[in-house]
């Protein structure tokens, strides 16, 4: 019996293409999910960021869903184009494991920056301009007294190359040795400053840069608390010296440390400290001062009462300073006259030295009102010059303009008198 060349055409109903179909279906979205659920991101870690916290970086790089996925994120996230984000010329993301990723951050490398108007301009080992920044990164080496007159992003800075080998020299010492000062000064010579906390390290000239911070950064930590210059400028290959310039502080009332007695009991003028130090009588304060040269005392008959007005030739000077008297002249120094004695105007400091008046009286002093008018008979209530000397010229009567020819024009507009010199 022969058989048939061809097969019976299998009939599947509609219903049973959408059950495959939806079997089909399931079995992808279980894939998927799968696939989210087992490669799912748990970790991040971040590697090569000195500028920005892992935070940062994080949200910089890791956007929108695909970067949950450890499979997805490598292929997705990893770029050489990062856009206008400073200081990271681009992103490296690898798979750790099926749930750690890993971004690996490649940063511009910056070793110093300067002031340019109300920025501060990165530069490089190369001194290629590489960002601008409204606010200073404590992290980078500021160098003050190095000058530009233009810069241009991606270009190299205009800054003598010996000048810019110096800043580069410092930036790896600074580095290599954790050892980053608060500000860098360069004077109009490049003599070299550095400031750490109170204390100036003066190095001089870029001479024997390594030898000169070694031994400075074995100095420092033994000068903790203390003010002064520590120069090092000196030191060559046969010279080894630095010394320490400390600097003195005045003792005053308010920073003095006595007023113990020698048993180091408390009695509020005793010349020793509470560690049994002398330390000397207290200051004078301001005010002690001020009483003591006070030339006031008299009476209106020039016999002294202590608290008369009065000073020996019967000028009034007014009631005895107080503290209140003190407090209201600021950091003004004045007070006295020539002969040292205290009267609350003299344009003197209680050392001699001529200081001028005190400030709030300057613009008097200078012939200038508090209206900013000047007192010259050539000019008017508000400094705008006339020759007549006053505002404007008007009749008091009529208030009409005048030429300043007859005494009614010795008025302004509203009648009110504005005669300030020999105007009319």
């Amino acid at each position: 019996m022969r058989t048939s060349k061809y097969r019976k055409k299998l009939n599947i109903s509609d219903k049973q293409k959408k059950i495959v179909l939806g079997g089909i279906g399931a079995c992808l979205l279980a894939g998927v999910l799968f696939f989210f659920l087992y490669f799912k991101v748990e970790n991040v870690e971040i590697m090569g960021s000195g500028h920005y916290t892992e935070k940062e970086i994080k949200a910089m790089v890791l956007r929108g869903p695909m970067a949950e996925n450890s499979v997805l994120a490598p292929i997705l996230y990893t770029t050489d184009d990062t856009g206008d984000i400073p200081f990271v010329e681009g992103f490296k993301v690898t798979r750790s494991n099926r749930n750690t990723i890993v971004v690996s951050v490649k940063e511009k490398k910056a070793v110093g920056c300067i002031p340019y108007l109300d920025s501060y301009i990165y530069f490089d080992r190369n001194g290629m301009f590489i960002e601008s920044e409204k606010t200073q990164d404590k992290k980078v080496p500021f160098f003050d007294g190095i000058a530009v007159k233009r810069v241009v992003k991606g270009e190299k800075l205009p800054i003598k190359e010996t000048v810019l080998n110096t800043a580069v020299a410092l930036s790896t010492i600074f580095a290599k040795n954790d050892s980053l000062p608060d500000h860098i000064q360069f004077d109009e010579s490049y003599e070299i400053s550095l400031l750490y906390g109170d204390i100036t390290v003066s190095l001089g000239k870029d001479v024997n840069l390594e030898d000169k911070m070694t031994r400075v950064i074995a100095i420092l930590p033994q000068l903790a608390g203390q003010k002064g210059i520590l120069h090092a400028e000196n030191v060559t290959d046969s010279v080894k010296t630095i010394t320490f310039e400390a600097e003195i502080e005045e003792v005053t009332a308010e920073n003095w440390t006595g007023g113990y007695d020698e048993n180091g009991e408390y009695t509020g003028d005793g010349e020793y400290d509470e560690s049994g130090k002398y330390v000397g009588a207290k200051p004078m304060t301001a005010l002690d001062y001020a009483l003591e040269k006070w030339v006031g005392g008299y009476d209106e008959e020039g016999d002294y009462t202590g608290e008369g007005e009065y000073d020996a030739n019967w000028n009034y000077v007014g009631p005895a300073p107080t503290q209140e008297t003190i407090d209201a002249m600021g950091d003004w120094t004045g007070g006295y006259n020539e002969e040292g004695g205290f009267t609350g105007t003299g344009e003197y400091d209680r050392e001699g030295n001529y200081v001028g008046p005190m400030p709030e009286n300057t613009e008097e002093a200078d012939g200038n009102s508090e209206d900013g008018s000047s007192e010259d008979s050539s000019y008017g209530s508000e400094g705008e010059y006339s020759d007549s000397g006053y505002e404007d010229g008007y009749s008091e009567e009529s208030g009409e303009y005048s030429d300043g020819s007859e005494e009614t024009g010795a008025y302004d507009e509203s009648g009110e008198d504005a005669y300030y010199g020999d105007g009319y």
